[in-house]
C-alpha cells in the first residue's frame, strides 16, 4: 500500500518476485518484466495500443471518451486487456504465475494516463488543456482489472502539464539531464506525441507537439513497426539503393527510422527537392494512379514479392511530423532566449533515439 504496509502476494519460498514497468505510448506500449531482487529485465515486449481503433491521436480519443461513461470505460478496458494479454505471455515465457508480479509502474502522456486510470478527459480536450490529476497516483492493480498479484499496486509518477506527462518525467529522471551541469540540453522524446524539454541556466522548459504516427511507421504507404524485415536504414549513392533491414531479413516494409533515413538520403541524392517534390527525371521515380513514387526495393528483392516504394504522400507525412517537432524546438528556444548554436547536446529518448542516425 501507499504507506508500505499491506500484503502484495503469498508465495512459496525461493520463487522470483517480479514487477511490471510500462510506457503506454499513443501508438505503442512498451512492457518490461523486471526481477525485483536483481533489477534485471527478464523479458520485454512492444505491442500496438488498441485504443488506436478509436483515433490515432489523443485528441480523437478524448472526443470518443467525451461521448459518455461507456465510451470512456471502453478505452480503459481495451488497454487493460492488451496489457493482460502481454502479461500472460510473459508468465508463460518466464515460467512464472501472475502472483509473482507484485508491483507495477506505468507512465504515459497526460491523456493516456487519464484514459488508463479511468479519469475524465474533458478538460484535456480544450485550452488550457488542464489535467484532472497531475500528482503521482497509487492504487490497487485489481481496481482496473490488471491481472497481477492480488495485492499488487500500480504507481504512476506525476504529470507535468498539458500533454507532457509522466513519460517525460521518467525521461528527465533517466537521463538526469535536469541536473545543472552548465550544459544547455534539449531532451526530445519522439513519438506520436513528442515531448521536448530545454534545460538551460537552471530552468527546465517543456512542451509537447502533435507529431503524428509517421515515426512509428503509420500513415506510410509501406510503413510497418520495427520488426524483422523492416527497412531501418537506406543508403543511396550512384543510382544504387542499399536497404538495411532488421535481423537482415528480406525487406517487407519500412519502419520509422527507415522512412526518415530514406527521405534524408533522397534529399541528398536530389531524388526530392527541398520542398519534398519528387524529381521526375530520376529513373526510379514513376507515376502510379497519377501520383509520384520512388521505387525503393523492386518486387524481386522483397520478402513478399511486391514493390516497396516511398510516395510523395509519405514525404509529406515526414514533413508534417518534422514541422511539428521543429515548431516545438523553436518555441522553447525563443521562450528561453537561446540560439540553436548555444545548445550543447541533444538527447533523443524512446526506441527512436536508439535507432536514429
Amino acid at each position: 500500500g501507499p504507506t508500505g504496509s499491506g500484503l502484495a502476494s503469498v508465495l512459496p519460498t525461493g520463487q522470483r518476485i517480479t514487477g511490471l514497468a510500462m510506457d503506454i505510448g499513443s501508438t505503442k506500449l512498451a512492457l518490461f518484466l523486471v526481477d525485483l531482487e536483481s533489477g534485471a529485465i527478464l523479458t520485454q515486449s512492444g505491442v500496438m495500443n488498441p485504443q488506436i481503433s478509436f483515433g490515432e491521436d489523443v485528441v480523437s480519443r478524448i472526443a470518443h471518451a467525451n461521448k459518455g461513461e461507456a465510451e470512456r470505460m471502453q478505452l480503459q478496458t481495451r488497454l487493460v486487456e492488451a496489457i493482460n494479454q502481454t502479461l500472460a505471455e510473459f508468465c508463460q515465457k518466464e515460467g512464472i504465475c501472475r502472483d509473482q508480479i507484485v508491483d507495477v509502474v506505468a507512465v504515459g502522456n497526460t491523456a493516456i494516463h487519464h484514459l488508463f486510470t479511468g479519469l475524465p478527459v474533458e478538460p484535456l480536450g480544450e485550452a488550457p488543456y488542464t489535467p484532472v490529476h497531475a500528482e503521482a497516483m497509487y492504487f490497487p492493480a485489481a481496481e482496473i482489472g490488471l491481472e497481477a498479484a492480488e495485492g499488487a499496486w500500480v504507481y504512476l509518477p506525476p504529470n507535468i502539464a498539458g500533454y507532457v506527462g509522466a513519460d517525460h518525467v521518467s525521461a528527465l529522471v533517466a537521463t538526469r539531464s535536469y541536473i545543472a551541469n552548465g550544459h544547455t540540453s534539449l531532451l526530445i522524446d519522439i513519438g506520436t506525441n513528442t515531448e521536448i524539454s530545454l534545460i538551460h541556466a537552471g530552468r527546465v522548459l517543456s512542451c509537447s507537439c502533435a507529431s503524428g504516427p509517421a515515426f512509428e511507421g503509420a500513415h506510410i504507404r509501406d510503413g510497418m513497426r520495427a520488426a524483422p524485415g523492416a527497412i531501418e536504414r537506406v543508403h543511396l549513392g550512384g543510382g544504387v539503393v542499399r536497404p538495411l533491414t532488421i535481423a537482415a531479413q528480406p525487406p517487407v516494409g519500412i519502419c520509422g527510422s527507415g522512412i526518415l533515413n530514406a527521405v534524408a538520403e533522397m534529399l541528398d541524392a536530389t531524388v526530392i527537392n527541398d520542398r519534398g517534390v519528387l524529381n521526375q527525371k530520376n529513373e526510379r521515380v514513376r507515376q502510379s494512379n497519377g501520383k509520384s513514387e520512388f521505387l525503393l526495393v523492386p518486387a524481386v528483392d522483397t520478402g513478399h514479392g511486391r514493390d516497396i516504394v516511398v510516395t510523395r504522400r509519405d514525404v509529406n507525412e515526414i514533413q508534417l511530423a518534422k514541422g511539428a517537432i521543429r515548431s516545438g524546438l523553436e518555441i522553447l528556444l525563443k521562450e528561453a532566449g537561446v540560439t540553436p548554436e548555444q545548445v550543447d547536446e541533444y538527447i533523443i529518448a524512446g526506441a527512436f533515439g536508439t535507432h536514429l542516425d
